[in-house]
């Protein structure tokens, strides 16, 4: 088909798609300096620009408690807008190559590159980020988006992905067998977090589009301007075939009844609704492909060699803190459990606490402060229920006053103070193993021997990751293969990688995301092998010369691999 419907005329593009309430007076780019708000996020579905109508939900700024915007998908005709994006974006994006759909994911890492600035901005008035918490966001959705533009160059001009060798059937080969790997027809439906709206869409849409499905994503209301505003621009600059991109903010509201057979769900969120989301009728009705991304009560392990002042004992200290501190612990990844030997668990807590002595909390507007606020009040006061359950078996040895002070922010309730806690319970602890507080929280936890690491690890049920910090490949070796079953990452420091690593709450676009058990068991990312879950595994049985033509419009699937 030809390129232009890469840049097919958005004829009923919308230019004012941030609302000011009163009145419609300034462009959107005035409004990220100005204090017109509150904004009004229309919704993108059927190629236009829609309203909700009342009620709205709030989003506010976490510091000031100011109205930012307002959200509502009231009224939304939700099974239109999936109906239009399988049969009009879907379609269209299918007559594309891989390498063509690459070269659309380029444009828009191009495109976001332009706007940094701008949705830095955003991201601080309506996540609290400090300038280092905004670009975890969204220069991750950058790179990530860069990276699978450059590998969805390598599958070239093909159309489906062929898996594996032929198959002889018959005594000759006139009858032979192939197992290709052929786009889904449907919908990508995205419900995500608060916590990243940058990222969280773009590590899930990237893959997506490269597939040829089109992208229907309901982000997290309270954070949502930032997601909105990037489809916004996608849109606007044009890039994408109508109906490849959709967006509906407020209440996901009824889009698992109108989910079908080919499309997939992806959900990151709370291990709560994720089991509604697989229990859903509709979804078990259709056998639909569902990728969930839970609670994850992640480890970071010192091993016996790890005694003071030894490299992988500073490594594991400078880690903690900064895992506790970045997007203040609102990660998914983040560390909440520290297993340290029991000898020296003493003083891994003096030299964690006296690193997060360092970390200034408050206004992120201020140049002095390295930790920002929680999302919203409603979000701390989440994590304040939960601290209070830890601190049942805890003790506190940083951090933990409710009513400490916050720089710069007066009036602000929306801040809680990093806290290391020490629980010597072991395997008898409860609420340590089975509580994430999604905050900048985390629990020293001694272990006698490898075994009993082990065992408190596994305890936690599942996880997205866990690291070791250990100079003794046999200590490692044995971690690694007792917990891997119930982790989807394991990072291992020792003195040689030193500080070359990744980082232990860092997703890496090319490596695997997601966990086993309490952290849902799905998978995403894993650089080309992200492609899977956007495709369905078939044979086809058939004479050799057919084989041979379908042959001629794939790829070696081995490149999921690569």
């Amino acid at each position: 088909m030809q390129k232009s419907i890469i840049v097919l005329d958005m004829v009923n593009y919308i230019s004012n798609i941030l609302l000011i309430r009163a009145c419609n007076m300034y462009k959107r780019a005035a409004l990220l300096n100005t204090k017109e708000f509150p904004l009004k996020l229309a919704n993108y579905i059927c190629s236009r620009w829609q309203n909700g109508s009342a009620p709205d939900i709030a989003l506010t700024d976490p510091v000031t408690n100011e109205i930012l915007a307002t959200a509502s998908s009231n009224g939304i005709d939700i099974a239109s807008g999936l109906n239009y994006a399988r049969t009009v974006g879907g379609t269209a994006l299918r007559t594309l190559s891989y390498a063509e759909r690459a070269e659309l994911l380029g444009r828009i890492a191009e495109l976001f590159a332009t706007k940094r600035g701008e949705y830095f901005d955003i991201s601080q008035k309506n996540s609290g980020a400090t300038e280092g918490d905004a670009s975890f966001d969204v220069d991750g959705a950058i790179y990530t988006i860069k990276t699978f533009a450059r590998a969805g160059k390598t599958l070239g001009n093909a159309r489906y992905l062929i898996d594996g060798a032929t198959i002889p059937l018959a005594k000759t080969d006139v009858f032979q067998g192939q197992h290709y790997m052929v786009p889904l027809s449907g919908a990508a439906i995205f419900i995500n977090a608060f916590n990243f709206p940058a990222w969280g869409l773009w590590e899930k849409a990237a893959p997506a589009l490269l597939a040829g499905m089109p992208v229907f994503v309901k982000p997290a209301t309270p954070t949502a301007w930032l997601a909105q505003r990037m489809v916004a621009d996608v849109v606007e600059a044009g890039i994408l075939p109508p109906g490849a991109l959709s967006i509906i903010c407020g209440s996901a509201r009824d889009v698992l009844d109108h989910v079908q057979e080919c499309d997939v769900v992806s959900f990151t969120g709370s291990a709560g609704v994720a089991a509604h989301v697989r229990a859903h009728p509709v979804v078990i009705a259709n056998s639909v492909r569902v990728n969930i991304e839970a609670d994850s009560v992640n480890s970071a392990i010192l091993g016996p060699d790890g005694t003071q002042d030894t490299p992988v004992f500073n490594l594991l200290v400078k880690e903690v803190v900064r895992e506790m501190t970045i997007k203040t612990g609102q990660k998914c990844t983040a560390i909440r459990r520290i297993m340290v030997p029991k000898a020296i668990a003493t003083r891994l807590g003096e030299a964690i606490a006296a690193g997060l002595a360092d970390y200034t909390v408050g206004n992120p507007r201020n140049p002095a402060v390295r930790v920002g606020p929680l999302v919203s009040t409603t979000q701390r006061d989440d994590a304040l229920a939960g601290l209070a359950r830890l601190k049942s078996e805890c003790t506190v040895l940083f951090g933990g006053d409710s009513n400490f002070m916050s720089v710069d922010a007066e009036g602000s309730t929306a801040f809680l103070q990093p806290t290391l806690l020490y629980c010597d319970r072991g395997l008898a602890a409860e609420h340590v193993h089975d509580i994430e507080v999604f905050g900048p929280v985390a629990t020293i936890v001694p272990y006698t021997d490898t075994a009993e690491a082990i065992a408190i690890i596994r305890r936690g049920k599942g996880s997205l990751v866990a690291s070791v910090f250990s100079d003794d490949i046999d200590f490692t070796g044995t971690v690694t293969l007792g917990i891997a079953d119930l982790h989807g990452r394991i990072l291992v420091v020792d003195n040689a990688v030193g500080s070359g690593h990744t980082g232990h709450g860092n997703v890496v676009p090319t490596c695997l995301h997601g966990g086993g058990g309490r952290a849902g068991g799905g998978e995403e990312l894993g650089g080309l092998r992200g492609l899977a879950f956007y495709h369905r595994r078939m044979v086809l049985q058939g004479p050799k010369t057919l084989i041979d033509a379908f042959k001629a419009n794939g790829v070696d699937a081995v490149l999921l691999n690569a």
